[in-house]
């Protein structure tokens, strides 16, 4: 439950601190005393857009703190440890806000994210106020609505899930339709062109590998001239080998050749050896010379160039356009083979997915019982008895596949009225006047709230336009909520207020003079003879009366007279 609510510096209020109890309580006051303020404050704790604008006049920043109770069961506390927090017996949230619109948010004094904290809050609280009637009257709203009232959002959610692979599942079916339809149109095309591209078999890198051997080839012609005159030269009439060689025989021969000759002959024969040895490295290089020529080079690479022409693509893509033309054609003769399969998966999905939608059909189908039995017990006390209330299941259409649904299930609800016996059923917003609309509207609310999760409840005006015994009837139902979860109520009924465990007044008062003047706004918790003042004023206005003041006090001790008697 929320224990405490400390506002400083936001709009009228400088500095407020207030406690609550259990049960229901209720904030009045005078128009623009602040209730909405209080509101306002508690919702920025809770994790809603900030504004610079709630910053107070003359202030820099504002903070709100929220103070909670919760059990170790609540799944809030489940969150908190994910992030982890350790386990304390409060809860604190607070957020700052600055003039210049940036907040700040805490959890137990850590700094958090507003999105963290917005998650957080949404456990804590919920909110019921005047802007809840566009939803309730929105069609599009009550299948969602339905589920709220009968538990089923964890159901949707897998059937959301099943819809989405359902969808993946014939999204492939229908990518394999389309390829293999491409595919069978340009068959002729395709056996063509992987015939030439067999033949041609590009290699990767290919282009660059006869570009660099092209340019080897094209150097080494240059040279071949140097390399025949060499060997020319070597091999000439005029090259003294034979000469050196007889020189050097005789040398050999003489018999007791001087030291001094030695050197001689040593060099003699290094020159025959380098010359004979440089004689066979000319020759190998003339007789090794690649066979490949520039011609054959040049004819191969005109081919490539001229194929990746055609085919729109470089060179060095041709061999992953051949693979893929390939690929393409053996998708003719398996397509169809995959395309059974891909089916046979798409219709298991299909099939999956229909059971979960038919299961959740039927739980539909039950809570919609349980939401107008729920509502129409609550229609008497708002004199609306001859009514009649129920919740429309529609089936939706069939989509072009053949399968009937949706990520939200396979059917529609609308909430449909009959306002007087034997008048024609119709949507809600259609068939009841202005009056009967709005205790519709009061009787949805109280029985969706009866199954809210979170530990407090806020209603804020959701009496506006009604009193006498209906506002009775709305303020003995809040105090029933009262006695399953802490309800927080903004009320200008005396009806509503009578019914409370606690009454929060609030007023605003000026402080100052001229130009100096401050507005405030204060709250106090009233007592019982608080209650009966507050109450007898706003049954008599301005000026309280005896009159007024017994109204009150009636009004009070019905409360709990009748507090056991709540239908």
């Amino acid at each position: 439950m929320l224990v405490a609510l400390s506002i400083r510096d936001i709009v009228l209020i400088d500095k407020l601190d207030l406690g609550f109890e259990k049960g229901f309580t209720v904030f009045t006051g005078e128009t623009g005393a602040g209730k909405s303020i209080i509101l306002d404050s508690l919702s920025l704790a809770l994790g809603a857009r900030g504004d610079g604008g709630l910053v107070r006049r003359g202030a820099t920043s504002a903070s709100v703190t929220a103070s909670f109770d919760l059990h170790d069961a609540h799944p809030a506390m489940a969150l908190l440890a994910e992030q982890g927090f350790d386990s304390e017996d409060t809860l604190i949230l607070r957020r700052v806000q600055g003039e210049d619109g940036r907040t700040k948010a805490f959890i137990n004094d850590r700094p958090v994210s507003t999105g963290l904290l917005k998650q957080l809050g949404k456990m804590l609280v919920e909110i019921h106020g005047q802007h809840d009637d566009r939803a309730l009257l929105d069609p599009a709203t009550h299948r969602h609505l339905l589920d709220q009232f009968g538990g089923l959002i964890g159901e949707v959610q897998d059937v959301s899930r099943l819809w989405e692979a359902w969808r993946e599942k014939n999204k492939a079916v229908d990518e394999l339709e389309k390829a293999l339809a491409v595919a069978e149109r340009e068959k002729d095309y395709l056996t063509a062109a992987c015939e030439e591209l067999n033949q041609l078999a590009p290699q990767p890198g290919e282009e660059d590998e006869l570009a660099t051997k092209r340019a080897a080839i094209v150097a080494a012609q240059k040279a071949r001239a140097d390399l025949e005159d060499i060997s020319d030269a070597l091999n000439a009439p005029q090259f003294p080998a034979a000469k050196l060689s007889a020189a050097l025989r005789r040398l050999e021969r003489t018999p007791n050749i001087p030291q001094a000759l030695k050197p001689i002959q040593s060099a003699l024969e290094r020159v025959l050896i380098e010359a004979e040895e440089a004689r066979e490295l000319v020759e190998a290089q003339l007789r090794g010379e690649s066979g490949d020529n520039v011609e054959a080079i040049e004819e191969r690479l005109f081919r490539l160039r001229a194929v990746a022409r055609k085919y729109r693509v470089t060179v060095n893509d041709l061999p992953a356009v051949h693979a893929r033309f390939r690929t393409d054609l053996a998708r003719i003769e398996t397509g169809e083979e995959d395309l059974i399969a891909a089916r046979k998966v798409a219709n298991e999905a299909a099939a999956i997915y229909a059971r979960a939608a038919d299961a959740l059909t039927e739980k539909r189908r039950a809570t919609a019982a349980l939401l107008d039995a729920a509502v129409q017990a609550e229609l008497a006390p708002l004199k609306l008895d001859k009514a009649r209330f129920a919740t429309e299941i529609e089936p939706m259409p069939e989509d072009r596949s053949g399968l009937r649904g949706g990520p939200f299930g396979r059917e529609q609800a609308m909430f449909y009225v009959q306002t007087n016996p034997g008048a024609k059923a119709g949507p809600l917003m259609k068939v009841a006047s202005g009056g009967e609309l709005a205790r519709f509207l009061l009787a949805l609310k109280v029985v969706l709230a009866e199954k809210a999760t979170a530990p407090v409840l806020v209603f804020d005006e959701i009496d506006t336009g009604v009193g006498g015994a209906t506002a009775a009837a709305i303020g003995e139902r809040q105090a029933r909520l009262g006695t399953r979860a802490q309800v927080l109520a903004v009320t200008h009924s005396p009806q509503v207020a009578a019914n409370a465990n606690q009454h929060i007044r609030l007023h605003k008062a000026a402080r100052g003079e001229g130009d100096a003047i401050v507005v405030t706004t204060s709250a106090e918790t009233l007592s019982m003879d608080g209650r009966r003042e507050e109450i007898a004023r706003m049954l008599a206005g301005k000026e309280v009366t005896a009159e007024a003041r017994a109204a009150a006090e009636s009004l009070i001790g019905a409360r709990h007279v009748g507090a056991h008697h709540v239908a």
